[in-house]
């Protein structure tokens, strides 16, 4: 018996899955962080996790096979150069998808699918308040 050797075609063409798969990895190595629907991302991650176990080793064999998916060469340097080096200390589950609920419309299962060492943008918006309050102070000063 054969279970669990098959995937999930997702009631899509062949074209239609492998460009969405395509498209959806490089926004997760873009973002490290994307919203979609949990069949989706379930499908998505067997990809994703496979080309980030080939970026542990930057090799020119490896980059050419992961550039067959990858179409951005900025995407696939970010991949070889931030993202595999991050991971080179862990054996396998990169990703990690925790359910929102389910989508307004049509009641799709929605996660939030992202790399495991992801953090959040904290210090960004810190210094984006600060600036702001500096700008402010000096118009109060004026009037």
């Amino acid at each position: 018996m054969n279970h669990m050797t098959g995937f999930n075609p997702l009631s899509r063409t062949t074209a239609h899955r492998r460009a969405m798969s395509r498209n959806m990895v490089t926004s997760l190595f873009r973002y490290e962080r994307i919203t979609t629907t949990e069949a989706k991302a379930k499908e998505v991650r067997k990809a994703a996790e496979k080309l980030i176990t080939r970026a542990k080793v930057d090799s020119v064999h490896n980059r050419r096979i992961a550039a067959k998916f990858i179409a951005d060469e900025k995407i696939l340097n970010k991949l070889f150069t931030e993202i595999g080096p991050r991971m080179k200390d862990r054996n396998g589950g990169y990703t990690r998808i925790m359910k929102l609920g389910f989508r307004q419309g049509d009641a799709a299962d929605q996660v939030i699918f992202e790399l495991v060492d992801y953090k959040l943008p904290e210090a960004d918006a810190d210094d984006a308040k600060e600036a702001k309050k500096s700008k402010k102070a000096p118009a109060k000063a004026e009037a």
